[in-house]
């Protein structure tokens, strides 16, 4: 009878424990995380790298800032190699090397246009003409936009939205709505990876969230050429999704209005 009673008791512990186990009853032990738990932990995990990896660029940059103004540059890493752009593509990290095509000429001082300094009066440096043909015509507007996707959020001054938010699947072409030099490539807390062009006549666009950026800072582009790939990188984002900016001398413009089909 002792025997049997104590089989029963061993056979309804294992009945209790398999439920306890298998059921979403699980929740409720002691010690027991759910997978909600385990995801908002993997979700905290990736912020908190974002945030350090922020703060580990922010720091470079001050150290960079502090070494130009006391006068400690290293000219030497302005030749350093540096990877090949398929490699740097692949890997899905900025572009931020030395420029490797002949672009950089481009840039060479005095970088203006004689021919829109020559009513000025102003006498340039020796050997200006040679920025002769570097400036560029003003971008041709209506645009084509920078993707073909479905706009989500639209420009909003009042808010601080100065964009208009297109959504596309991650890895889209982003194309540069007008020619002109990139001016900025990098990686930020909210917008992600971020790539900039500056235009002529005062027009500068911006595109944020890109998976990657296919062009380094000086890089000169063509309308309607391909300088990133579409992504949902940055903090502050709800999806795969391009947010496109447009300035002129220094102000916000609504980009709808700049571009063909909206």
């Amino acid at each position: 009878m002792a025997m049997a009673l104590g089989l029963s008791m061993f056979a309804a512990s294992i009945v209790i424990s398999l439920v306890l186990v298998l059921s979403p009853l699980r929740t409720f032990l002691p010690g027991y995380a759910g997978e909600e738990v385990f995801r908002m932990a993997r979700q905290n995990d990736l912020r908190m790298q974002a945030l350090a990896d922020s703060l580990e660029r922010q720091q470079e940059y001050v150290s960079r800032i502090r070494n130009m103004i006391l006068g400690k540059v290293d000219s030497s890493a302005w030749t350093a190699a540096s990877p090949s752009l398929d490699a740097v593509v692949e890997s899905g990290e900025a572009i931020s090397q030395p420029l490797q095509s002949e672009d950089w000429q481009m840039h060479k001082q005095p970088a203006v246009s004689i021919g829109r300094l020559a009513s000025t009066g102003v006498l340039w440096p020796e050997g200006a003409s040679l920025a002769m043909g570097r400036v560029l015509a003003g971008p041709a507007f209506p645009a084509q936009p920078p993707v073909d996707g479905f706009p989500t959020r639209g420009f909003d001054a009042r808010t601080g939205h100065f964009a208009l938010d297109i959504a596309v699947e991650e890895g889209t072409p982003v194309r540069s709505v007008g020619s002109g030099y990139v001016v900025l490539v990098d990686w930020m807390h909210d917008g992600g990876q971020v790539i900039a062009v500056q235009h002529a006549a005062g027009f500068l666009s911006v595109y944020k969230h890109n998976s990657v950026a296919l062009k380094r800072a000086g890089d000169r582009v063509t309308s309607g050429e391909t300088i990133a790939r579409s992504g949902n990188s940055g903090e502050i984002t709800t999806g795969p999704h391009v947010h496109f900016e447009l300035w002129h001398n220094g102000l916000a413009q609504d980009p709808k209005d700049f571009l063909t089909g909206y």
